[in-house]
């Protein structure tokens, strides 16, 4: 029988206070975890953090230390790896270069014992190849498909075992930006039309944010923050996530007032910035240390003499740099008492008489209810 959430969603894979060691090294700490059914799950986070160490735990690569680790309801704590009902793509896919393309898809068909009969694996093969759009071509080699070809060949050589995980173990680290890009588009797609449960371990932020339901950061094998990638990014539990789901500008301090939602917080410098606590952080007390969070897209910059709403933060400084990235311009700012700031200004907004050089007087502000006051730890 299926694990299910209290709200009868179905559980495909469960950690219940798993803890992970090789000799000395705490890998994972006392993780427990839920992921639900046909949805696409990232474990986010720098190397060493325990994602990597998480995803071998659910292949069963290796055994938990301690706790329990569930696939479909079932304790899988002891079961090999060959045994368990999930498949994983590697990074570097692991493709077998003397075999063409159906002999590499249909490879773990014929290593089942009893083996399906002849015809029903080429009819299997032929729907992998379908399902990721690579039909026709069968009797390639490795050598002769491209990078994002030779991915989706594994990819549909761990769909065709129909498993009920598919682990992706950094699958796109070695393709370049614009591939890269494609494939997180294809991988998506694909993932909504097969249904089943996807599980990605990525340091990469921009690819957990672009392909996830659900993303769990971690750090030193323990869950910082788990949620959706907006709850992740518009209310981070703290600092660490904040700075590790996207860009932005701290200014830290330390909590002098507390009324109601909103905090105000005392720079190091001496300036007082007001600004709202996230939903998910620990309530801060005053005299605690904290940082004010603004995201450098919600941050407006005009001409040093233009009028802003007295309602906002307002900040005068000088343009330091400007990258011209095609979809935004990503200013950097010094400014006297906040130190450098960046600023992102839109395309969209952004005409000859609004861009700015490096040199030029400017003026930043944002107002209170874009900032987040957000503890260290």
């Amino acid at each position: 029988m299926r694990n299910q959430t209290s709200d009868s969603r179905e559980i495909d894979i469960e950690f219940r206070a798993v803890t992970k060691r090789y000799d000395d090294i705490l890998a994972v700490d006392n993780v427990s975890l839920t992921v639900e059914r046909g949805s696409f799950f990232s474990f986010l986070g720098p190397s060493g953090c325990g994602k990597t160490t998480s995803l071998r735990l659910i292949a069963g690569f290796d055994q938990p230390t301690k706790g329990d680790v569930f696939i479909g309801g079932a304790s899988v704590v002891g079961v090999p790896s060959h045994k368990r009902p999930v498949n994983m793509v590697f990074q570097q896919y692991a493709l077998f270069p003397h075999m063409d393309v159906t002999e590499n898809i249909g490879y773990g068909l014929r290593q089942r014992n009893p083996k399906p009969a002849k015809q029903e694996i080429i009819k299997r093969v032929d729907e992998a190849l379908e399902m990721v759009r690579l039909s026709g071509f069968g009797k390639r080699r490795v050598w002769e498909l491209s990078g994002g070809q030779q991915q989706r060949v594994a990819l549909a050589r761990a769909l065709i075992n129909r498993p009920t995980c598919l682990l992706l173990d950094e699958p796109l680290a070695a393709l370049d930006r614009k591939l890269r890009r494609e494939m997180q588009i294809e991988l998506q797609t694909l993932q909504r039309e097969v249904g089943i449960t996807f599980i990605l371990v990525t340091h990469d932020q921009e690819e957990a944010l672009s392909m996830s339901d659900r993303i769990c950061i971690m750090r030193e094998g323990q869950i910082i923050q788990s949620g959706s990638p907006r709850e992740l990014y518009d209310e981070p539990v703290n600092k660490y996530v904040a700075d590790f789901v996207g860009k932005t500008n701290f200014f830290r301090g330390e909590v002098v007032d507390v009324s109601g939602p909103c905090i105000s917080v005392k720079t190091e410098s001496g300036q007082v910035l007001v600004g709202k606590q996230s939903k998910s952080a620990p309530a801060l007390a005053i005299k605690s240390k904290a940082s004010v969070a603004v995201r450098p897209e919600m941050i407006s910059i005009c001409a040093a003499d233009q009028r802003i709403n007295s309602k906002d933060v307002t900040i005068q400084g000088q343009v330091m740099n400007r990258i011209f990235l095609g979809e935004h311009s990503e200013y950097l700012i010094a400014t006297e008492g906040y130190g450098d700031v960046m600023v992102l200004s839109p395309k969209a907004i952004e005409s000859d008489s609004r861009s700015f050089a490096p040199g030029d007087h400017v003026s930043i502000s944002w107002g209170p209810e874009v900032a987040l006051v957000l503890g260290d730890t």
